[in-house]
């Protein structure tokens, strides 16, 4: 069956058209499409989606309807996360979406960590190994773990790169403290929502999402940017690590430029980087395995009736 995910989250809205059998769960991506558009913009301090940033997304949104119809989908899912959980008008946001003719959900953090995992392990053989998938969003940030395609434990923790941007990093570059204090602050956050004893069974990590790809793509030189070498692709933590003083140590107009970064997500890579980072020292993980396989893939395979 051909399906439409569609993923309107804190940072970007993404599409995803896919062809799903679903005797087998195999998946043949016909499109895919990410925009940044700021949905979240504000409302860690406002509590509120602003006009401006739900005029950004509904342009885009029309855009993918179009693209949908385009391609005859038979079936299709729109979810919210982060920034529409949290803000006062989000219920409101979510029936406009559904307006479109879109089957628009406002996942719970839970929600979302379940989809997340099951598109990101789906292709993968059955192991032993717990393995923790790290999707650093732009309002949160899903961490869950599993082993054998079976989630035991996962948690939506409230840092994400849009919202630790506009907390902590207010210079540009970012100053010292900023980072200190953004660093602290999500260490913070995730000792709060990992149990410790769930953190040392962990033996693997798969970092799906903007952040890590783009950190892939950056330590690549990517250009353009190219899914099938960034799938799969191995980030140590100490390239992880020379990422962040890179990016951090020069201005927005600078960031833009670098090769493998998409220049709008030059204002929030900081934050990324530092949340990755802190993902990788809370897990005690040395290194990530980064994927393309994300909560679009999960979506598209529930949707076929696949769990």
């Amino acid at each position: 069956m051909r399906v439409a995910v569609l993923d309107i989250g804190t940072n970007s809205t993404r599409l995803l058209i896919a062809e799903v059998d679903p005797l087998t769960g195999r998946l043949d991506q016909l499109e895919r499409s990410s925009i940044v558009t700021r949905l979240g913009d504000g409302v860690d301090s406002g509590g509120r989606l602003s006009e401006a940033a739900i005029g950004r997304v509904m342009d885009v949104l029309t855009t993918y309807k179009a693209t949908i119809e385009r391609y005859g989908c038979s079936a299709n899912l729109a979810v919210l996360t982060s920034a529409v959980r949290d803000a006062a008008n989000g219920a409101d946001f979510t029936e406009t979406v559904r307006g479109l003719g879109l089957d628009a959900r406002t996942l719970t953090g839970d929600q979302e960590a379940q989809l997340m995992f099951l598109g990101a392990m789906s292709d993968r053989p059955p192991s032993r190994d717990p393995t923790v998938v790290i999707d650093v969003g732009g309002g949160s940030t899903e961490l869950v773990i599993g082993h054998d395609h079976i989630p035991t434990f996962h948690v939506s923790v409230q840092a994400g790169v849009v919202r630790m941007s506009e907390r902590h990093i207010h210079s540009d570059p970012p100053a010292a403290a900023e980072l200190t204090a953004l660093r602290d602050d999500v260490r913070s956050i995730f000792a709060a929502g990992i149990p410790s004893h769930i953190a040392s069974t962990v033996r693997r990590g798969i970092a799906v999402a903007g952040t890590a790809t783009s950190a892939a793509a950056i330590d690549q030189s990517l250009s353009p940017y190219d899914p099938a070498r960034v799938h799969g692709y191995t980030l140590p933590l100490t390239t992880i690590d020379a990422l962040l003083d890179r990016l951090s140590g020069i201005e927005e107009t600078s960031r833009r430029q670098v090769v493998g970064l998409h220049p709008d997500r030059a204002p929030t890579i900081v934050a990324g980087m530092i949340l990755l980072q802190e993902a990788c020292n809370a897990f005690s993980l040395t290194e990530v395995e980064v994927s393309e396989h994300d909560i679009l893939r999960g979506g598209a395979l529930r949707l076929a009736g696949i769990s």
